[in-house]
């Protein structure tokens, strides 16, 4: 993980200016949870946020305490938010996302719309797939979680592993991201699919293959 530029992570992080260890008895469970969900070992997870895993481990079973720069790099690795870490309650969530709400954005020729509340574990997007995208039509990914589709324009050529599917409106898939996936539109005009993934709690970096990796997006189908 890349340091925070000007903090204390510009230093080793198992000196001095952790804080002593009193007064957040909640951190050590959830951070060993956290890391266990995120599939993550002692070793990688401490690799990520720059610390050395005796650490990691001191700050697993409670022996020491994390600064504020650490708890925000131990949220990011985690794919979470420091007042997480912390067992705080979070904020009522609206469980109505209204359609004047959903803004397009445009990411390597993709548009998406967020469809689903922030924060949540799954992540619902609306997304259009045009005819080409470049390299989006050529990139692979492979990454934790699951991901479910479901066409409602055109058709989609979605090729899981060695196999490749051509769905046409009304299909949809739902697989493991583990397994290696590349989406690309196969109609004239493009394809709209209905998106959803499990990667927000995901601590684990996408993986892209191919000549076409620089021009993914990480959360992305």
């Amino acid at each position: 993980m890349t340091p925070f530029p000007g903090g204390p992570h510009d230093r080793p992080l198992d000196g001095p200016g952790d804080g002593p260890p009193a007064e957040l008895p909640v951190v050590a469970p959830r951070l060993r949870e956290l890391r266990r969900r995120s599939g993550l070992t002692l070793e990688a997870a401490a690799r990520r946020v720059g610390l050395s895993p005796a650490h990691l481990s001191r700050l697993e079973t409670g022996r020491r305490q994390p600064s504020l720069p650490m708890l925000l790099a131990l949220a990011r690795t985690y794919g979470t938010t420091v007042s997480d870490l912390l067992g705080e309650a979070p904020p009522e969530r609206d469980p109505i996302v209204r359609a004047d709400r959903m803004e397009p954005q445009e990411a390597g020729g993709w548009t998406y719309w967020r469809a689903g509340g922030s924060g949540r574990a799954m992540q619902a997007l609306r997304v259009h797939v045009p005819e080409r995208s470049g390299a989006q039509d050529t990139l692979v990914r492979v990454h934790p979680g699951e991901e479910w589709l479901y066409i409602t324009r055109g058709r989609l050529r979605l090729a899981l592993g060695e196999a490749v599917h051509v769905l046409a409106e009304g299909d949809s898939a739902h697989f493991d991201s583990l397994t290696p996936h590349r989406i690309a539109a196969a109609s004239p005009g493009g394809t709209d699919l209905l998106f959803v993934h499990t990667l927000l709690q995901s601590g684990a970096a996408e993986v892209c293959l191919g000549d076409a990796a620089r021009g993914g997006r990480p959360g992305t189908p």
